[in-house]
């Protein structure tokens, strides 16, 4: 059986790199809240001139961590930069991939998109409890 990870909690002896990553981590912020300004006035403004359907944002950028009464309140703080940060992109990305397909709607020699579930098949499920307690104490005991 393949070992899974989840992160840090299984590497309690880096908390040192973990602080000095840390700035490099929240650097991007501000570019990406450009970026999504910028994307989001595009799509305002030339979707309708296209007639293309807006792309709903709620489906990209999902807030949901934030309800698991079993995670702290700093780990539901990281939660929200990582939720919008990643669901940002992919939001942009399907801006940008229906406006290929209005312009040019012709497919690539190769796939280049991995399936975007890939990206979470390591992940704790969500609203699993257990499974993140359980973490939380294979990461205290190597403490020790």
């Amino acid at each position: 059986m393949e070992k899974e990870t989840y992160g840090y909690k299984e590497h309690p002896k880096r908390v040192l790199r973990h602080w000095l990553a840390g700035p490099f981590i929240w650097l991007p912020l501000l570019p990406i809240l450009l970026l999504d300004i910028c994307a989001e006035i595009y799509h305002r403004i030339a979707f309708p001139l296209y007639g293309l359907p807006y792309i709903k944002r709620s489906q990209y950028i999902i807030f949901d961590r934030q309800k698991l009464s079993y995670l702290p309140w700093y780990d539901k703080f990281f939660c929200t930069y990582c939720a919008y940060s990643n669901g940002f992109f992919l939001y942009g990305s399907a801006i940008a991939a229906e406006t290929e397909k209005y312009w040019c709607g012709i497919k690539h020699q190769r796939a280049r998109i991995k399936a975007l579930k890939d990206e979470e098949k390591d992940y704790l499920k969500y609203g699993d409890k257990k499974a993140f307690e359980k973490v939380v104490k294979e990461g205290e005991k190597s403490k020790d």
